[in-house]
């Protein structure tokens, strides 16, 4: 570990100690244990109930993964070859910065319940990020083939039979985890109301019916699990046919006049909607107002929130990547280190965050733990590969001088790198806590569009995605350090 990497850990360890006295981390429920024996008693006993409902969830689920994921990837291919221009990467950033639930209550505001709400709310973030990735992927391709082929070989060309070739397996293995975050996303979509498997869960636990929580859980994590069973290129025409009959003939009927109004009425600030004169004299005083009363209340616990949990997050992480390194456990361990991790990554923050909620109450802590639970999965993960390919002495130490003196200390800087990726996702997801009720950006934006003052609503939303820019610029720096010290330091790692 070099001496900046101690400089920036501690840093963010101080930051989250200074937030601890100003955020709300009570337990509310008067016996969480008792809510929670009875969610594991009903592990033991899953009640299926009626099976067409769970089958037409599961299958509603697949439908808009598929439909939002293709429709973003054909967005970005366009926008992939034009990221090289800063108002593309811009937009891109922007649009990726507004979570999927957010742009579903936009979309929800627009199109009342039709499939376009959910497809779209998640094809628009998604087209910025697959656009973002595969112009990476691209830009680091090896171009030694493309500078051999004969000067008239014409651009399509030269991308199909040289550059595609290339960067097909990374465009590929990216694209096929991208699918697996838009089930995830497809997911929590029910919470607004839509037919997926979200919906039905909110219902189940809102009833008490821990059984049927169980088994819609275990259909969720079931489908996570074989997805490289059923996600095959060749049947992928079959799928897509079957989401766009089942979704787009959906008989909800678009109401135009509703849209038109939304953008030529409802989401113009109130002050200037309509007046004559005078009203750009009163826009100040209104959105001061907001700025105090909602923006700046929702960004300081926003921000509170995220801090705390990215360093739980980074304290779990360092405890369970050791769960499946081959340097600390045998492969029965491993095998059962890989189905917690599997676990804790599969899981959306927002349900678990929900789930958390029913057994603790409406507090910060529910959200601090979902958060922690899921991206130090996801980071632990990583680690834990990695570590698997480290080689060393002989003569090596075991237990825990072998965690704390050869193998952390030489993944230390790949897991700040990480977790500065993980920190503005972190950010992202800590706004939408809000719709549980947890005092974050979404909750003034959940309440907004409750209220039908849409004007109010897109205002924060706009400064969720400037926030979002922010802390992801941020980050990007810091990985970039942290690497860099990485890189400088490399010989420090070399086993003799």
């Amino acid at each position: 570990m070099t001496f900046s990497h101690r400089q920036v850990s501690l840093f963010f360890i101080c930051i989250a100690l200074l937030c601890l006295p100003f955020a709300d981390l009570k337990i509310y429920n008067v016996d969480p244990w008792q809510e929670i024996k009875l969610f594991a008693s009903a592990i033991l006993n899953p009640d299926f109930g009626d099976l067409g409902i769970l089958l037409n969830a599961l299958i509603q689920t697949l439908n808009f993964a598929l439909l939002g994921v293709f429709l973003g990837i054909l967005c970005a291919i366009p926008l992939s070859y034009l990221y090289r221009f800063a108002i593309v990467r811009g937009l891109c950033a922007f649009l990726r910065a507004i979570h999927e639930l957010f742009w579903a209550l936009i979309f929800l505001q627009i199109f009342g319940l039709h499939p376009l709400t959910g497809i779209l709310a998640l094809a628009i973030p998604y087209a910025a990020t697959f656009a973002k990735v595969y112009a990476e992927i691209i830009e680091e391709a090896d171009l030694s083939v493309v500078k051999a082929l004969p000067k008239n070989s014409g651009r399509l060309n030269s991308f199909f039979y040289a550059l595609l070739p290339d960067v097909w397996q990374a465009l590929k293995t990216y694209t096929s985890y991208r699918f697996e975050c838009g089930l995830r996303s497809s997911v929590i979509l029910g919470f607004i109301g839509l037919p997926t498997l979200g919906f039905y869960l909110q219902s189940s636990f809102m009833q008490g019916d821990y059984a049927n929580v169980v088994v819609l859980l275990a259909v969720f994590y079931l489908l996570i699990a074989t997805i490289r069973f059923w996600l095959r290129p060749l049947l992928m025409p079959i799928y897509f046919t079957i989401a766009c009959y089942s979704l787009l003939t959906d008989d909800h009927e678009l109401k135009w006049n509703h849209i038109v109004r939304f953008f030529t009425h409802d989401i113009i600030p109130a002050p200037i909607r309509g007046a004559k004169e005078g009203g750009y004299n009163e826009l100040a005083a209104w959105f001061t107002q907001l700025m105090q009363d909602q923006a700046i209340p929702g960004i300081i616990n926003t921000l509170l929130l995220t801090q705390i949990a990215l360093v739980v997050t980074a304290v779990l992480t360092l405890m369970v990547y050791p769960l499946i390194s081959r340097h600390f456990h045998n492969i029965l361990g491993r095998g059962f280190g890989n189905i917690v991790l599997v676990i804790m990554r599969s899981t959306p923050e927002y349900i678990l965050a929900f789930i958390l909620l029913q057994f603790f109450g409406p507090s910060m802590l529910p959200a601090v733990i979902a958060l922690a639970l899921h991206n130090s999965g996801i980071i632990g993960h990583l680690l834990g590969r990695q570590s698997n390919t480290m080689e060393v002495r002989v003569d090596a130490p075991k237990g825990m001088n072998l965690y704390s003196y050869e193998i952390t200390p030489r993944l230390y800087g790949n897991f700040l790198a990480y977790l500065f990726y993980r920190w503005e996702i972190i950010l992202r997801e800590t706004a939408i806590m809000g719709l549980l009720g947890v005092a974050t950006l979404g909750f003034y934006i959940d309440s907004a569009l409750q209220d039908l003052r849409f004007d109010r609503a897109m205002v924060l939303i706009l400064i969720t995605a400037l926030l979002n820019i922010g802390v992801d610029m941020l980050s990007r720096y810091l990985r970039r350090k942290s690497m860099n010290d990485l890189s400088s330091n490399r010989s420090d790692s070399v086993i003799v």
